[in-house]
């Protein structure tokens, strides 16, 4: 449509020269820098909800009036303190020694009753929507993370110990850490104690070749470490929200190369970092031009063998609708199916799903519209609030007042390494499923025609972890509920990329595991967690074991029929 129709129909004609859509989400998207990608808009809806409705409650008013006239006398009552001295000393931010005596102790029993009444206030009023609960909720104890004693130096006696030990160094050198700190963000450039870590040398070095390249994916192909292999390869599906190597960082817990000396023939997709040019690729393209195009590449290399498709995160939810649609449409070369920390029903998908709605949702858009991508650093603080005490003030307190520094390791060296995500693809990620939950009901469709879950007909070896921040465990348990296959699900400890990257010999490991036959009746995930077996250790050995119980009997490793385009880690991994 020209601009001089679009003014037209707006009734403004030629006063109005401009694109009113356009205008508008070029605002949008100029506010948006401000409010770190997040929708004002969305956040007094839920504010107003809740306050309206307490407004109209006066019952409610008089009972938190009383829980905080009672919370106020209990922590004032001495050391006890009500018990909110014992909840203080199960916090992690006040498990030091020195928190025990006044007046330390008190601001931190303080803090925990804080928590304990604003949790009382935004739960529970009648006529707030579950939804704006959620959000108040959330957004009520960031405010109290941010607000904890333990964040400031007059009311921690750790950061004022450690300062008269070393005589105000630990300043010294906290500056130091947020001067460098500021001026890395500032540049763009990698951190420099990350510097260790080289992708292709360090991270990402099991050895293997890039066999296959298209405008999406390089396929890389491992290469053998034994003399004979199981005649299914297995193919890696990483997630594209970062680079592929969280499956094969350092040698001691690369994923990758555990398969390869498993006796498997390890195919992994590497996604090319899309630029603004990439806007308009969609999860359509990614499904032919990466799961599909990575199995006919496969069937070129291996042929007349089926593969064990595995899936990480994102990558595991592209390989649901990939399966189903295989199903749909007869195509039978999936031996098994891996999903690892992925979500195919987005209904309990965690506190992310607090930042999706119509409103977020908009205003996301017109940050991807302007900009044709979704820039790492526009994901990142979404990413951080979810874990702030983690990931932002536990930072602070260590970086910048104790003076410290953590040890660098290959993880924090991948989850600096980042990529975009194309505004299409993005937007209809984020609508059809965060939003609609079209592929759990059945609405998603792949090349014109609706996929179902329940017509993947091979077996299912699901994982969650503990302390998924990202896909909770009970949200990747789901898969058991809209398919009718044999699922083997595992609750691993550890969180969304720890628990994970989960070698043997891992230190304080452990997991949970139970098949479910296809066919068999719905279990709860809570039932299913008193039914599954504890095991300590890593996953991976279990894992190994499935895939070898629904393998053929391995044989001598074949030479490979596609040639090698170059050396493993390929190009698109380097991609900025």
């Amino acid at each position: 449509m020209s601009k001089s129709n679009t003014a037209e129909q707006t009734g403004f004609g030629s006063a109005f020269p401009v694109n009113p859509d356009a205008l508008d989400r070029s605002l949008h998207a100029t506010a948006a820098r401000f409010t770190a990608g997040l929708s004002p808009i969305a956040l007094s809806q839920a504010w107003w909800d809740w306050a309206a409705h307490l407004a109209a409650s006066p019952g409610h008013r008089a009972e938190l009036w009383a829980s905080a006239a009672t919370k106020t006398a209990a922590v004032l009552s001495g050391p006890a303190a009500g018990g909110y001295a014992e909840k203080a000393q199960s916090d992690v931010r006040f498990d030091d020694e020195a928190w025990r005596s006044w007046p330390f102790s008190f601001w931190a029993a303080s803090h925990k009753a804080q928590e304990e009444w604003w949790a009382e206030a935004v739960t529970g009023l009648r006529g707030q929507s579950s939804a704006h609960e959620k959000v108040n909720a959330f957004a009520v104890r960031q405010m109290l993370d941010m607000a904890s004693p333990s964040n400031f130096m007059a009311t921690n006696p750790e950061v004022q110990r450690q300062t008269l030990r070393e005589g105000g160094q630990n300043l010294v050198r906290g500056a130091r850490h947020l001067h460098e700190d500021f001026e890395q963000l500032r540049s763009g450039e990698p951190a420099p104690e990350l510097s260790a870590f080289v992708v292709g040398d360090t991270v990402a070095a099991t050895p293997g070749d890039v066999v296959f390249r298209n405008d999406l994916i390089e396929l890389i192909r491992y290469t053998p470490t034994t003399e004979k292999v199981h005649p299914e390869p297995i193919l890696l599906i990483p997630a594209w929200i970062m680079k592929y190597y969280i499956l094969d960082l350092s040698p001691h817990n690369s994923l990758v190369r555990f398969l390869v000396d498993q006796g498997h023939t390890v195919y992994c997709i590497s996604w090319r970092n899309p630029g603004p040019d990439d806007r308009d690729l969609g999860m359509d393209d990614y499904i032919d031009h990466g799961v599909m195009a990575a199995l006919d590449a496969i069937g070129r290399d291996c042929p007349e063998t089926q593969v064990h498709a595995t899936g990480y995160c994102l990558g595991g939810t592209l390989l649901s609708i990939a399966a189903a649609a295989m199903g749909r449409d007869g195509d039978d070369r999936l031996a098994s199916v891996s999903l690892l920390a992925a979500q195919a029903d987005f209904t309990e998908a965690g506190e992310l799903s607090l930042f999706i709605n119509d409103s977020q949702l908009a205003l996301l858009e017109d940050m991807m519209w302007k900009e044709g991508v979704l820039k790492a650093e526009q994901m990142a603080g979404t990413f951080q609030l979810l874990k702030s005490n983690d990931l932002i003030w536990s930072r602070m307190l260590r970086d910048y007042m104790m003076g410290e520094r953590s040890e660098p390791n290959d993880l924090m060296a991948w989850n600096a390494d980042t990529t975009r995500m194309p505004f299409r693809m993005h937007a209809e990620y984020l609508r059809r499923l965060y939003l609609n939950n079209d592929l759990a009901e059945g609405r998603f469709e792949v090349r014109g025609k609706p996929v179902s879950l329940s017509d993947i007909r091979v077996p299912i070896f699901a994982v969650g972890t503990e302390r998924d921040h990202v896909a909770p465990w009970k949200s990747a348990y789901k898969i058991q509920a809209l398919t009718d296959t044999e699922v083997t699900f595992v609750l691993a400890s550890g969180g969304h990329n720890g628990g994970i990257v989960s070698e043997p010999g891992h230190p304080y490991r452990h997991f949970r595991i139970h098949t479910t036959p296809d066919h068999a009746a719905f279990v709860s995930a809570d039932a299913w967690a008193e039914l599954a077996e504890r095991h300590e250790g890593s996953w991976w050995t279990a894992w190994a074991g499935w895939l070898g119980e629904r393998s053929l009997t391995p044989i001598k490793a074949s030479k490979p029929k596609l040639a090698m385009l170059c050396a493993a880690p390929g190009s698109y991994v380097l991609q900025d």
